[in-house]
């Protein structure tokens, strides 16, 4: 179906694209996204999205981020452990397949050009309302003496979305509320215990 092009500016223009971009990857994955397909899907021109963004990767991932639902609550159950579990899941439910084919394939671009590497990076590197989220998470848990004060580096307050990636694209398949369990359990908590002791003998 061919759609007419309309004088949208600014903003408008840019969300249709995105928004195009969106549906596009979820229906035919990243592989076989085309920028023609985008432009004509938005309504606009391919010099009009080159224009914006440097090249399919750079698009993608803008679109990408634009559409990652955001939970309007930190977790608060009362505990870590439960407060952990929760924002664990929520990540999870975020990283289904099409995620991983979508970050595989700007991957692959990102080894052939050092531009998309660079934002790729930067994207993955400051996942802001999770990082904050982690933090409020801690300053709960030692407000209510479940955990010693601890300083949180910025790479452990991003770990919780490096692990759902690492396992969601390892194993290929949705992560189970067993590994997500086991990620909090066995691997983040006793993280922050550790870093803990280690800054208050340090």
């Amino acid at each position: 179906m061919t759609v007419t092009k309309s004088r949208r500016r600014g903003a408008q223009l840019e969300q249709a694209i995105l928004d195009a971009a969106w549906d596009e990857l979820r229906e035919v994955g990243y592989a076989r996204l085309t920028m023609e397909a985008v432009a004509a899907r938005a309504g606009t021109s391919k010099p009009v999205i080159y224009r914006r963004w440097g090249g399919r990767a750079e698009l993608v991932l803008a679109a990408w981020f634009r559409n990652l639902p955001v939970e309007p609550e930190t977790p608060d159950t009362g505990t870590l452990r439960g407060d952990l579990r929760t924002l664990f899941d929520r990540i999870a439910r975020r990283a289904d397949s099409m995620m991983n084919e979508m970050v595989a394939g700007v991957m692959g671009e990102a080894f052939r050009h050092p531009e998309v590497a660079a934002l790729l990076g930067e994207r993955l590197a400051n996942p802001a309302p999770l990082t904050e989220a982690v933090r409020t998470i801690v300053d709960k848990a030692v407000s209510r003496a479940e955990l010693p004060p601890v300083e949180l580096p910025h790479r452990v307050r991003r770990l919780p979305l490096d692990l759902i990636r690492n396992e969601s694209m390892t194993c290929g398949a949705p992560v189970t509320e067993e590994t997500v369990a086991s990620l909090v359990d066995d691997v983040y908590v006793p993280l922050l215990h550790g870093l803990a002791a280690l800054q208050r003998d340090g």
